[in-house]
């Protein structure tokens, strides 16, 4: 599979909304972010089928209409994307983006408690 930064602006909006309602029908995301992004049908139904063909979505026939779902939960999706994304942009090395949300993260308390929480298994001794 290519990685994040292989995709792009519409493929990533098909995509997360796809994560986050699937399984979905090409109407159904194209409704949506026609109101939301103001794309048409055709940008969506290509962005959904270059996501199946980059092997992010699965699609099945249902009474005649192709559904639309990721394929994996959105949690795995998207630290897939993550991951991708820190090994094309940083090499694999997480420290530039630890130092952005350091430097210009506006963090809620649930957040930095979850970093805090991910630094703490980081610094646990290796059984």
């Amino acid at each position: 599979m290519k990685h994040a930064l292989n995709l792009g602006k519409a493929e990533m909006d098909v995509l997360c909304f796809v994560a986050e309602h699937g399984p979905v029908t090409v109407r159904t995301v194209a409704d949506h972010l026609a109101q939301t992004k103001g794309c048409v049908r055709t940008t969506v139904l290509n962005s959904m089928e270059r996501l199946r063909r980059k092997g992010f979505l699965s699609r099945r026939k249902i009474e005649g209409v192709y559904q639309y779902l990721p394929v994996e939960n959105k949690r795995d999706l998207f630290q897939r994307l993550l991951k991708g994304f820190v090994e094309a942009a940083f090499g694999g090395s997480h420290a530039p983006l630890v130092a952005y949300f350091a430097e210009h993260g506006k963090l809620t308390r649930e957040e930095m408690r979850m970093l805090r929480n991910v630094a703490g298994r980081l610094d646990a001794p290796e059984e």
